[in-house]
Parts: structure tokens; C-alpha cells; sequence
């Protein structure tokens, strides 16, 4: 074995030393807790519904906002399973 391999060798085992002294000084606990922040989720009357239905209905097919407003449905779904409230 050269030299060179042996300052190597010397290299890597204080690193793995070292590593493995600084993991034992971790004060934060593994424990984390996690907050779960749902996003508010706008309630329509049933007349403002009726009308945005009767908009919708009114755009061309494959309207870009139509896609748009099925993806919103499914965020708002989303929202309030987050929640805890069904759909």
C-alpha cells in the first residue's frame, strides 16, 4: 500500500469517526410534529350556483374554462376532505 492510500484510508476513518460522534449530539428530537393547514372553501348560495351552471352551459365545448372549473371542483373536494366534511 503507497503512502498516498494510507493518508486516504486515514482520511475516511476520521470522517466516518466523526460522523457518526456528531450524530450522537442531535438535541432536536426525531418527533416532529405535523400541522396539517386546509384551505378555505368558499360556500355558494344555490342561486349563484344555478347561475354559474347556466354560464357554463353557455360556453363552446372544450372550453378551457370548463376544464378550469372541473379542476376547481376537485380542489374544493379536496378542501373539504381536509377538513373532515364530506363533499
Amino acid at each position: 500500500m503507497t503512502s498516498n492510500a494510507r493518508c486516504s484510508m486515514r482520511r475516511l476513518a476520521v470522517l466516518v469517526i466523526v460522523t457518526i460522534s456528531l450524530t450522537g449530539c442531535a438535541t432536536v428530537a426525531s418527533d416532529l410534529r405535523i400541522t396539517t393547514i386546509c384551505p378555505p372553501v368558499v360556500e355558494y348560495s344555490r342561486e349563484f350556483q344555478a347561475r354559474a351552471a347556466d354560464e357554463l352551459d353557455l360556453l363552446p365545448e372544450g372550453s378551457a374554462l370548463a376544464e378550469m372549473l372541473a379542476d376547481y371542483s376537485v380542489m374544493r373536494d379536496q378542501a373539504r376532505s381536509c377538513r373532515g366534511r364530506s363533499p
